[in-house]
């Protein structure tokens, strides 16, 4: 799933690519992802993007007074071209769920949004207000927000005796942290998953603010052209190798990428769900 990097560099491409276009033709070729009715969908066309913005993993593109916003999920992709397809698309054929179309000062432009797999949870939402939207609604505050300090990092920990990685995991606490980054801040803070929050005393609040920002931070600036390497283990077991990523979804048993000791199998999950993916990946990956 995106998170708070990958989000983040997503809507300032859209904001670059679509501020000032007029949005053409918005078509909804899977209903089922539109959680909205009131404003219609149709009544975005015709209106001029005014700017692209994120809440959380939310990504909101603003026209006069609506807003489409969408959520990429766990299996959503977005796909941009400056040759947007013309014609019709078929109601629920192929993987393309949304397409829309803009007219800007040096052309035609567009993007789909598609969802592979059996689970679909793409959602977009046509709003007059971000707010409006309750897993924005319900968002606690964004790790990039000037207001977020080390004292408000404190004070969350102090209130909660969750483990810290289902904390940091909590949209309505922290916005825009799943899985994949929360074990990379603990990793780089080297603070336990199975820690509790309030347990942390304040110069190990102050480390993992520190790495919040680090981590987020740097691969946020990563170029968004490296890709997932794949490789095998000396027991021939694949392993995908995310550039910049120190632990999660690596090996277990292949080096850190930051202290190189080997990396062992954890999860925070409760049993029932651990049993569950063990079966499915059969040992070979861990996070």
């Amino acid at each position: 799933m995106p998170e708070l990097p990958e989000v983040a560099g997503l809507a300032r491409f859209l904001d670059e690519q679509l501020r000032g276009c007029v949005l053409d033709k918005l078509q909804i070729v899977s209903f089922a992802v539109l959680k909205t009715a009131d404003p219609p969908y149709s009544a975005l066309e015709g209106r001029t993007v005014s700017g692209v913005r994120r809440f959380g993993k939310f990504i909101s593109i603003d026209t006069d007074g609506i807003s489409l916003v969408f959520h990429l999920a766990r299996a959503g992709w977005l796909r941009y071209t400056d040759s947007p397809a013309a014609g019709q698309l078929k109601m629920g054929k192929g993987l393309i769920a949304v397409r829309c179309t803009f007219t800007g000062p040096d052309g035609p432009r567009g993007f789909d949004l598609t969802e592979a797999g059996t689970k679909k949870s793409l959602a977009i939402y046509v709003v007059r207000d971000p707010q409006d939207v309750p897993g924005i609604a319900t968002l606690g505050p964004d790790p990039f927000a000037e207001a977020f300090d080390a004292g408000t990092l404190a004070e969350i920990l102090a209130g909660s005796s969750q483990q810290i990685k289902g904390l940091l995991r909590s949209q309505s606490v922290i916005a825009g942290i799943g899985n994949a980054y929360s074990d990379e801040i603990l990793h780089a803070a080297r603070i336990s998953p199975f820690a509790t929050a309030k347990s942390l005393d304040r110069e190990t609040v102050q480390v993992l603010y520190d790495a919040i920002h680090d981590v987020l931070g740097a691969a946020w600036r990563r170029p968004a052209a490296s890709r997932p390497r794949n490789s095998r283990t000396s027991s021939g077991a694949t392993c995908v190798s995310t550039p910049g990523r120190a632990c999660h979804a690596r090996c277990a048993g292949t080096p850190s990428g930051r202290c190189l000791s080997q990396i062992q199998p954890c999860s925070t999950a409760p049993p029932a769900r651990r049993r569950a993916r063990s079966s499915r990946t059969a040992g070979h990956r861990s996070s």
